[in-house]
């Protein structure tokens, strides 16, 4: 593909991305009266399971599929397990634009944990655009010290949790194919999810009302990150990060006309410095790896 039209071209997979992810939360919310959030992620791997074994199947790629590797994959499955779980609890408890700029943190706490993990430098531009992370945080959250609300801990917990996957993933990724990532995480968190709805005795199973929801949650986590990581592979990152943060305004949208939310102008706000806080540091990146060359 010639390089003027790569940066379209990613912009249009992205449009994909944006309108999968918004899906998910809208499908998290419609089975959320009937299932708990360990069966919605339940019944979300299967699903993607069944797709990642047809797609990578027919591509010819499933031999890419490692087994030398796998106390890695299951760390990183359980983390983000646990970050998914948070996510979708959270969509039934505050409103979703609240959720979606709470979870555009998860790069500002892979600044922080990047040194701890991946030895890498935290250098005075990453602690800047960490703390400007935090501030956006603040302004979405305005969180009253003396009683937080949960739903608000929550996505926030989960975006730690989905920091801590990016990181996990990025380890997994030198030697590892995505097919192989993909089959593991779907796998893993077919079991994970098991485990989990079951402990109670009782799991609820898709009804014609939640079967559709449920393959859509699952088809879209597949189709959001294929999206996402073509688009990474078409444009640079400050292409593909600045159009991802049209979710939030989307979100906001869908959530006042669906659902009656109000359109909280301090939640976009908090949105626009989380923004810039990411788009700094990846300006900040892109320099040092071109000085680099």
């Amino acid at each position: 593909m010639p390089q003027t039209y790569r940066p379209l071209a990613a912009a249009l997979w992205m449009i994909g991305s944006i309108l999968s992810f918004t899906g998910m939360a809208i499908a998290g919310r419609a089975v959320a009266g009937v299932h708990d959030t360990f069966e919605i992620m339940l019944w979300r791997s299967v699903v993607g399971f069944c797709l990642v074994l047809v797609i990578a199947g027919a591509a010819g790629r499933l031999h890419e599929v490692r087994r030398d590797r796998l106390p890695q994959h299951l760390l990183r499955n359980v983390v983000h397990f646990s970050g998914q779980n948070l996510w979708f609890w959270a969509l039934t408890a505050i409103p979703l634009a609240q959720v979606f700029a709470l979870e555009f943190t998860s790069p500002i706490w892979v600044i922080l944990l990047s040194p701890l993990f991946l030895g890498e430098r935290l250098t005075p531009v990453r602690l800047l655009a960490a703390a400007l992370g935090f501030a956006g945080a603040m302004l979405v959250a305005r969180p009253d010290f003396t009683a937080i609300h949960p739903g608000v801990l929550a996505a926030a917990a989960s975006a730690i949790c989905f920091a801590g996957s990016i990181i996990l993933t990025k380890a997994l990724t030198k030697g590892e194919s995505i097919v192989s990532i993909l089959f593991w995480l779907t796998l893993m968190q077919t079991g994970l999810g098991l485990i989990a709805s079951g402990w109670d005795g009782a799991i609820a199973l898709p009804s014609a009302a939640t079967l559709p929801w449920l393959i859509l949650i699952g088809a879209a986590g597949v189709i959001a990150h294929f999206c996402l990581t073509t688009a990474l592979s078409l444009a640079s990152t400050t292409v593909v990060v600045p159009i991802d943060f049209a979710r939030l305004p989307l979100i906001a949208l869908v959530g006042m006309v669906l659902y009656g939310e109000p359109l909280d102008i301090w939640v976009l706000i908090g949105g626009a410095v989380i923004f810039g806080a990411n788009w700094l540091n990846i300006r900040a990146e892109n320099r040092r790896q071109a000085r680099a060359v």
